[in-house]
């Protein structure tokens, strides 16, 4: 096999590393950033924006290598925490439900069966583990094709656009 001292170009734009950085996100932005890396950091695979059978849609489900599923649930802030009543609905589609919050969120406010990482754009911390409720084996199951076939459909979104409709 030849060898070329030419960098082959990433298969994802922007994840190579002639890529420039860029400016921090904000707000829920920032929060679903330092998650992702979080969890990245911990061995879990995740997807944000990530619609469940039921109609509602997880910010973030995150997988680990024993076939565990986590829903994260962002908040931005007091408003948004108070406005949505939705997240009990998550809890039959994950093994554990955590709430990501920023530094500044009242706390006090999430309930006490639930997670809680405390993010910014770069990382989190886990303040509270997620109480566990193991899925059902068929429920497992679906959910664990559907995080696969939506991962690989993006990552075809990403290398060849135009195939995709």
């Amino acid at each position: 096999m030849e060898t070329n001292d030419e960098r082959v170009p990433p298969a994802v734009p922007g994840a190579g590393p002639t890529s420039a950085p860029t400016a921090a996100p904000s707000g829920a932005a920032a929060i679903l950033r330092g998650v992702r890396r979080h969890l990245l950091a911990r061995g879990l695979a995740s997807l944000s924006e990530v619609g469940l059978a039921n109609g509602r849609r997880a910010d973030i489900l995150a997988v680990d290598r024993a076939g565990q599923l986590l829903i994260v649930e962002i908040k931005s802030s007091r408003a948004d925490f108070l406005s949505d009543r939705k997240w009990p609905e998550y809890r039959p589609y994950c093994d554990a439900l955590s709430f990501a919050v920023d530094a500044d969120f009242p706390q006090e406010l999430l309930p006490d069966d639930v997670g809680v990482l405390v993010a910014d754009a770069y990382e989190a911390l886990e303040v509270r583990p997620p109480p566990p409720h193991p899925l059902a084996p068929a429920r497992r199951k679906a959910l664990l094709l559907r995080f696969a076939t939506l991962a690989a459909e993006r990552l075809h979104r990403l290398e060849d656009p135009e195939a995709i409709p």
